[in-house]
């Protein structure tokens, strides 16, 4: 995980901190995909691209009928790619 390693040059307690908390999040939505709001950064986005920001990182992910996709990780002071 490229944002980790990137955190704890910085520091070590804060990565971790990061890490599990984006984690254990994304855990979440197997119990409750929907809690999330649409994605206002995607195209013609159906309803089923939702997104998340935990400590400046925003998750953008995909609920499907099997699973749900996490699509990427990105800092919020990034420019956003288009999907």
């Amino acid at each position: 995980m490229d944002i980790f390693n990137y955190v704890k040059e910085e520091s070590p307690q804060g990565a971790k901190k990061v890490k599990d908390t984006i984690l254990l999040t994304a855990k979440k939505l197997a119990k409750d995909p929907w809690i999330f709001e649409p994605d206002k950064l995607k195209t013609n986005n159906d309803g089923s691209y939702r997104s998340f920001i935990i400590y400046s990182y925003r998750i953008a992910y995909k609920i499907t009928t099997e699973r749900i996709y996490i699509l990427r990780v990105r800092h919020t002071s990034r420019e956003p790619k288009e999907y």
